[in-house]
């Protein structure tokens, strides 16, 4: 919880563009106890997260980790739509498109099915991280095509949120590498992702030997 926590605290300030000065002084803590709180070096006790939560407009389940929606409405795995099992799941387009769908779709699938076979909830959250940060990244570049768009809806500014992204996708990184050192066992190579599920294995070679392609090319 409190590295989560460091870690949105830290966001949520960001994102408003505040000094640790100002926030300190509106949350009546001092700078180097929110530095301490920021860097996670001392976790913090509930009336702060009660009040910074107020500050920032969020809800206290998102500042401590336990939500990833903001306002902190809980998602029910349960009831989230899955379009892979609705009957009507037909992608209006070009036949690249739909090949594409399919490859990242079941490939996606595959990877969470993998992460859960670590047991690592440390390991599950910055693959979630990274890959929701990517996918926000790649969605406001298509939003903006389109110069009609209104891109003050987002609360991260326009001049700042592909670089923000980039930042926040290595530090994802970065924690990972950190993973790597630890024992954490995820039961899959290369030879065997066919007898993990045979069905979505393809989807996820294929995507692995096209990226590969792609980066060879440009090395």
């Amino acid at each position: 919880m409190q590295e989560e926590f460091a870690r949105r605290l830290s966001l949520l300030r960001q994102e408003k563009k505040l000094s640790q000065r100002k926030v300190a002084q509106s949350l009546g803590v001092s700078q180097a106890l929110l530095s301490h709180y920021e860097n996670g070096v001392r976790e913090p006790g509930l009336s702060f997260v009660v009040n910074a939560s107020r500050f920032y407009g969020v809800s206290c389940d998102y500042l401590l980790g336990n939500s990833i929606s903001r306002d902190g409405m809980g998602l029910n795995p349960d009831t989230i739509f899955d379009v892979s099992e609705h009957k009507d799941n037909v992608l209006k387009g070009s036949v690249f498109v739909m090949l594409n769908k399919k490859l990242i779709v079941n490939s996606v699938s595959m990877l969470m099915e993998i992460i859960s076979k670590a047991n690592s909830k440390e390991l599950a959250n910055e693959v979630c991280n990274y890959l929701t940060i990517a996918f926000y990244k790649v969605f406001r570049l298509v939003y903006r095509v389109d110069k009609t768009n209104n891109v003050s809806e987002f609360p991260v500014p326009e001049d700042t949120f592909s670089e923000s992204c980039d930042l926040e996708m290595k530090k994802s990184e970065l924690r990972l590498k950190e993973l790597a050192r630890e024992e954490i066992s995820v039961p899959v190579s290369m030879a065997g992702l066919p007898k993990e599920n045979s069905m979505l294995a393809p989807s996820l070679l294929s995507i692995l030997h096209n990226a590969s392609e792609k980066l060879l090319k440009k090395s």
